[in-house]
């Protein structure tokens, strides 16, 4: 009996999309922030009354913004910022999908050329202060708070 190099099937498989990239955990994290919206608004409510893309880019902003500085959980509901993040990324992404974003982004502000035009900077500032050795604080100096 004689093997090949490759399944037949790899071949087609392997041009489809890579669902398997995508990590589980966060399918879990994100599903406890969904059932926590489907418990109180109704499940998929988006894909009927519409997402307004302005109020979930404040939710995951605030959220994350949140979580960055130190606090783990939503007191609100104690869903954790993290979850809260990835379940308004993927309504955005279903609304859109859906034909129910309603999309009241911001008109073009320039955004990426001044992005672009603050990055040359750093190489600049970090060739200045190269021979500086400040201590840079972190999560772990608030000495045992739970934030």
């Amino acid at each position: 009996m004689t093997t090949k190099d490759t399944n037949p099937k790899d071949a087609i498989g392997s041009s489809k999309l890579p669902v398997h990239l995508w990590p589980t955990t966060a399918t879990a994290a994100g599903s406890i922030a969904l059932l926590n919206g489907a418990l109180k608004y109704g499940r998929a409510n988006w894909r009927v009354s519409g997402a307004r893309a302005s109020i979930y880019y404040d939710a995951a902003i605030r959220h994350l913004t949140a979580w960055f500085d130190g606090e783990e959980v939503d007191p609100d509901d104690g869903v954790p910022h993290l979850s809260a993040v990835l379940a308004c990324m993927a309504i955005l992404v279903d609304a859109r999908a859906a034909g129910k974003l309603v999309d009241d982004r911001n008109i073009a502000g320039g955004y990426r050329a001044m992005a672009d035009e603050m990055t040359a900077h750093v190489a600049r500032l970090k060739e200045l202060h190269k021979n500086k050795a400040p201590r840079h604080y972190t999560i772990a100096d608030n000495d045992g708070e739970a934030a």
